[in-house]
């Protein structure tokens, strides 16, 4: 995780949000859509769903929008059906991307992602050709508060399982195995922590800063219009985000 922040990547996607929230709104739905549809409409009993709902309250949709999502996909259940993709491919200056999504249209999708990539100096690759490049991990990111012990909240950490507790300028960092993910974020709920990111993501395992100013406008254009398309859930890369990046 060496050079790895997610606050960068946080203080990036916010700001594009908070200008699209309806957007964020309509994926954070579907993500609900397709976990109830694959393991029930009860959280207790759906992994998926409780931590597709997390996500939505970091994303900050609105409780009875969650609940509207829960129940239209549990009683429609024979609806259109989303498939979960993950396109491979390399940004400007050879940053390595990952593009997670969730469609209805293999084929619409496919096209545009790829044209994402060719006009921004990119090219999409074959299945395997980065995914190596990244680690599957759950982050939870807090942020700080004169009201938080940093140390009392490292050893609350460490003792619940944490791989990882690192303090950024903004907040806390805490890295968990995935399959601990759960129960690590639960556990700190309960002390009364709340996250600005809760979620199992694609760590790099290292990060490459771009030089070429052509080549960080087009990542930034990049990683804007693949976030910007419906079918698109997450972008994942190496780029290491400038701090003094200005958001559009």
């Amino acid at each position: 995780m060496s050079g790895h922040s997610k606050w960068s990547n946080i203080k990036h996607k916010k700001g594009k949000e908070d200008a699209q929230r309806a957007k964020v709104f309509t994926k954070m739905t579907r993500y609900i859509t397709v976990a109830v549809r694959e393991g029930g409409p009860d959280p207790e009993y759906n992994t998926a769903l409780k931590a597709a709902i997390e996500k939505a309250k970091a994303e900050n949709l609105p409780n009875d929008n969650i609940e509207r999502a829960i129940k239209k996909a549990a009683g429609d259940m024979d609806s259109q059906n989303y498939e979960e993709i993950l396109y491979e491919g390399y940004g400007p200056g050879g940053i390595a991307v990952l593009v997670s999504c969730l469609t209805d249209n293999r084929n619409r999708t496919a096209s545009d992602v790829r044209h994402a990539f060719d006009k921004f100096g990119g090219n999409l690759g074959q299945t395997g050709c980065v995914s190596f490049m990244f680690d599957r991990k759950g982050i939870l990111a807090i942020e700080k508060d004169e009201k938080i012990d940093e140390e009392e909240l490292m050893l609350q950490a460490i003792d619940f399982g944490a791989e990882d507790f690192s303090v950024e300028d903004e907040g806390y960092e805490i890295i968990t195995a995935p399959e601990d993910f759960n129960n690590i974020r639960d556990s700190l709920k309960e002390k009364g922590f709340n996250f600005v990111t809760a979620e199992v993501s694609n760590i790099p395992q290292n990060t490459i800063e771009l030089k070429e100013e052509k080549d960080i406008k087009n990542m930034v254009k990049l990683i804007d219009i693949l976030e910007d398309n419906d079918d698109v859930q997450d972008v994942y890369h190496n780029w290491e985000i400038p701090d003094d990046l200005e958001i559009e």
